[in-house]
């Protein structure tokens, strides 16, 4: 009886392994984890020597057809004086009679520029006036006066404060934090200084897990030792400094949810890595993390994004930057951040279930479509291959659509065999 008992627990943990297997597309090819690791050291290996090359090229060296201006990191008495020069004219000029405005570099799509040589989107030279004495341009001549003085007493103070803080200081004048937001990117282009040289900052949003030690403000944090939530980026990047690592590679992801993932099943342990996300948009601080990140410790990036324009939108902008802050570009793009997936071919390759699959939208359409005309895109022929087939298929899918083979799928078997196969963009 015991026996008989015993035959059908084997039998039945027998046919439920089967069934795992099953539902476990792929995972018979992969190898071990140490065949794994040592095309992960290759990589490393492959990153660390490029980035001990000789000096980059930096704009100033090249000889465009077209004049760009670019921003710096300023120190505090820096940009004191300098908001204090501004100042002087503008009062000079109101003493002659001719009242004041502001010169301000134009951030529309059209004063965009794509350097192939650098691979990121730069600002071109063109400026706009923006006058006191016109009806037009009253309203942001006084924001931009108002902004230039709150970040006056941050100077003086030596004071952070969120964007949200600068907001409430005068809620009546700027209406909509969007507005406040917008002419602070105005102020960093007028002064020449990126945007954390003024002492402003948005509020947490990026987290990081893994293989990493760094200091924050004095404070030495182990990332291993941070639970599935991670440690949350510092939203000042001059608090961050002594990064330690023995990661292979940085894993760049999109979505919260397939981080919580990662995290969860400490995929960082078994291929040592450092794990980042930004929960969507990047932000400021993330893309400043991820660059110092990449260039202190000489790390290959791979990046995790939706199957969607969106998901190769975003991993743009950590690469090539955004058209927003295109003026700080130097500062905020990561180079060579490689397409891990998930990649629209990884759909019909992986037989993600149609259920899973999403019809793309007229827009989503149009911004497959958009992005084929971008520059950053036509260079990348494997990217163009990749949107084509999306734009074609008109079918899109998240990260999550993996968990249709379990919920594990995507830390056992879809990323090991992507970085078995060299699998990457």
């Amino acid at each position: 009886m015991a026996d008989r008992k015993k035959r059908r627990r084997a039998a039945a943990e027998s046919n439920s392994d089967s069934e795992s297997g099953e539902a476990l597309p792929f995972k018979s090819k992969l190898k071990s984890d140490p065949t794994i690791l040592q095309t992960l050291r290759t990589l490393k290996s492959a990153a660390a020597a490029a980035s001990s090359a000789p000096r980059p090229v930096a704009l100033a060296d090249l000889n465009l057809s077209a004049a760009c201006r670019e921003v710096t990191d300023l120190p505090l008495s820096s940009v004191q004086s300098t908001i204090e020069s501004l100042a002087l004219s503008l009062a000079h000029s109101i003493l002659s009679g001719n009242g004041f405005s502001f010169g301000v570099p134009s951030r529309a799509a059209a004063n965009q520029l794509y350097v192939p040589e650098l691979d990121r989107i730069v600002l071109k030279d063109k400026s706009s006036s923006r006058p006191f004495a016109n009806v037009s341009s009253v309203r942001k001549a006084t924001i931009t006066t108002r902004i230039l003085q709150l970040i006056h007493q941050l100077c003086l103070k030596n004071i952070h404060v969120t964007k949200r803080d600068l907001f409430y200081t005068d809620v009546k004048l700027f209406q909509d934090q969007t507005q406040s937001d917008a002419i602070l990117d105005d102020v960093s282009c007028i002064l020449g200084c990126t945007r954390s040289s003024l002492n402003v900052v948005a509020a947490e949003k990026g987290v990081v897990v893994g293989r990493l030690m760094f200091s924050d403000n004095g404070d030495m944090i182990d990332c291993t030792k941070m639970g599935m939530g991670g440690k949350a980026i510092p939203p000042n990047i001059d608090r961050v400094g002594d990064m330690q690592s023995d990661a292979l590679f940085i894993l760049l992801v999109e979505k919260d949810a397939a981080y919580m993932r990662l995290a969860e099943d400490r995929f960082y342990n078994r291929f040592p890595c450092i794990i980042v996300t930004a929960k969507g948009q990047p932000d400021v601080a993330t893309r400043l993390f991820l660059r110092k990140m990449k260039m202190e410790l000489k790390l290959p990036v791979l990046a995790l994004v939706d199957s969607d324009p969106y998901g190769l939108k975003i991993l743009s902008v950590y690469g090539c930057g955004s058209k927003n802050m295109s003026y700080d570009s130097a500062n905020l793009t990561t180079p060579e951040i490689k397409w891990l997936g998930v990649r629209p071919s990884d759909l019909d390759k992986y037989r993600i279930p149609e259920q899973c699959r999403l019809p793309m939208t007229d827009q989503d359409i149009k911004t497959g479509k958009d992005l084929l005309e971008e520059d950053f895109v036509k260079k990348n022929p494997g990217w163009v291959e990749e949107l084509n087939l999306m734009v074609k298929s008109k079918h899109k899918a998240e990260i999550q659509a993996l968990s249709s083979f379990g919920f594990q799928y995507l830390t056992e078997v879809y990323l090991p065999l992507k970085l078995q196969e060299k699998d990457w963009l």
